[in-house]
Parts: C-alpha cells; structure tokens; sequence
C-alpha cells in the first residue's frame, strides 16, 4: 500500500473516531403511549430501565384521545407501544391497524391464549375480574349464583348498576352475547333494568357506596374498585361473589399492550412488553391497581387473593371488541342507559 494511501486511511479513522467521540449513539429509548395512568405504571418502566438500560418515555391520556394522536401521526408517530385498558379499546386500535403482530416465545408462554389477541397483536398484562358484590347484611351467598340470574324478579328494586356508557359493562354484556346469543342477552339486560333501586350511577364506587348504604342489595364491579373501598373502610357490610363458577366463570377482562403499526424501536419495545410480562414485573403492574396477574404462574397479592380463587371465562377476549357495536345497540334497546 503506498505511503499515500496509508496516510488516507488513517486519516478517516482518525475522523470517524473524533465523529463517534463527539455525536455518540443515541441510547435506546420506548416510546409509550398509555391510558393507565403514570403512578400505575412508572414503578414498572424503572424496574426495566435499571434492569435493561432502555429508557422509557411515556405519554398519558384518555384511550379516546391516544387511538385519535396514533391515527392522526399515522407513520411519523414516535410511540413504540400503546397500553390501554379494556380488550374493546385494544380490538379497536388492531382495527384501525394501529399495531402490528409480534411473534415472541416469551409473550406466548406467559400470557394464556384468551387473554392476548389471536393475532398477536395485543397481550394481556393484568386481569381485571367484574363481578358481583353483595351487602353482607341484606343477602346470604346461597341467594347469588351468576350474572343472568340478577334478572330474576327475586331482585326487584334490589340491583345497582353502573352507567352503560363505560366500556366495562359493554364488554360484559358483548361476552354474554357470545356466550348465549344476541336475544338471551337481551332478555337478560332487560331483566337488569327492570330491577334497579335506582337509576344506573356514575362509576363502580358509587354503586358500591349505594350497596353498603342498603340503597340497593347487589351490584356488578370490577374487584379493585371493591378493593379500594375496603382499604379505606374494612367494615363496610361487602363481600365479593364469584359469579357462573358451574358455568362459563367470571367475566375478566384486562389491562395490556400491543407494539404500534410504525414502531421506530420494535426491538427494544419488544423486551419492555415482554417484561411486563415476566415474574419480575408481574406483581408490579397488578399489585398497584389491585387487579391480577395476568401470567398464570404469578400469585395475586395477598390482599386481593382474600377475596377467594374462581374460574374466569376463557372464551377470547377478542370477542369484547367484535361484538361491542352489538352490545351497545341491545343495551340501548333494552333501556340500560
């Protein structure tokens, strides 16, 4: 090599090395997108830059308004990975292909098939259970046994519900549908109406506070609102019951994630949603709300396994998403409002 093109090469590594000394590589970074709110999951994202490195810079807002920014950014989004609750709001954005299938050993093993999309385009990463809670004082257990028996006439003027407008009762009623057919849910909703002590209320609390105060017997709730409410009264006359254990099981739904469409950093977004999954991060992300781990293998908090084991539904939670156009319309037909 002559003299010249020696002096050449080491002159461009010389320039290469000042380039890399001065414009170092950008650190990996996730993007997340979240309708959980921030003390529900910063503990998490900590644990998984201390253990990986990968920062996480996280967004928070209502699902509405995130599925609208993801749709509006379209391909110049900077999310990696939206998080959401409700298995409706996850269908919704794999419809309007806001996210991508991810094929991961990982994900599979740790999260049951009806807790992530068939597709894989979303996982489960927390079950939240809706069930039923009854006043201690004004109803024994053998009285309660699933959810179509609440429209029974025994429950005349006896039955709280919380508004139909909250996606929770969609996806309940979205699953009976599923499981019974359109005109048996119907005749069930119906028979829900006919028995309220009042009119549908606001949230999940209210109808429990409504309960406790004997304004009504009974009540359908997501666990960690009852769990909220015992740890700022543990006398309040409630106890939780698991619905349908002869049957299908309890209605669960979930709390999860799916990678965006236009991902900049699949890679690295992959190993945050596949530790959100992991023993590590399971407890975390479901202990803080209450709810359960959605890995079988991870036990529930032992505040929230005192309320007892059940059988939850294992039909595909896809099915709450596909089926949410119709359960609204029966809703309104059936006079829920």
């Amino acid at each position: 090599m002559s003299r010249f093109n020696l002096n050449y090469c080491l002159g461009t590594v010389l320039i290469l090395s000042f380039w890399l000394l001065a414009y170092p590589a950008k650190a990996a970074e996730v993007v997340v997108y979240s309708a959980r709110i921030e003390q529900l999951i910063k503990p998490m994202f900590d644990a998984f830059t201390k253990e990986t490195g990968i920062k996480v810079k996280y967004t928070t807002d209502n699902e509405g308004a995130l599925l609208a920014r993801l749709q509006a950014e379209g391909k110049n989004t900077p999310a990696d990975m939206l998080i959401t609750a409700d298995a409706g709001n996850l269908w919704a954005a794999a419809q309007e292909k806001l996210l991508k299938p991810v094929h991961s050993q990982v994900l599979e093993s740790n999260i049951p098939a009806h807790l992530r999309d068939p597709h894989n385009e979303w996982f489960g990463l927390s079950i939240r259970a809706r069930t039923l809670v009854y006043n201690t004082q004004k109803v024994k257990p053998s009285e309660l046994s699933t959810y179509e028996d609440l429209a029974d006439p025994k429950w005349n003027k006896r039955l709280c519900l919380r508004s139909s407008k909250k996606v929770y009762n969609q996806s309940l009623v979205a699953m009976m549908i599923a499981d019974h057919g359109e005109a048996e849910a119907e005749r069930v909703v119906k028979g829900w109406v006919a028995n309220l002590a009042t009119d549908p209320l606001s949230d999940d609390t209210r109808a429990l506070e409504f309960v406790a105060a004997g304004k009504c017997d009974v009540t359908l709730v997501n666990t960690y609102y009852y769990g909220r409410l015992m740890k700022k009264d543990p006398n309040l006359p409630l106890a939780v019951f698991w619905p349908n254990q002869e049957s299908g099981g309890v209605h669960v739904n979930i709390s999860g994630a799916g990678i965006t469409r236009y991902s900049r950093n699949e890679q690295a977004a992959i190993k945050l949603l596949e530790f959100l999954s992991s023993d590590k991060a399971q407890n975390l992300f479901a202990d803080v709300n209450m709810e359960y781990p959605a890995n079988p293998k991870i036990a529930a908090d032992p505040f929230v396994a005192a309320w007892g084991s059940f059988k939850q539904n294992s039909m595909n939670l896809v099915k709450a998403g596909e089926l949410q156009t119709t359960a609204v319309k029966l809703m309104d037909r059936a006079g829920y409002r």
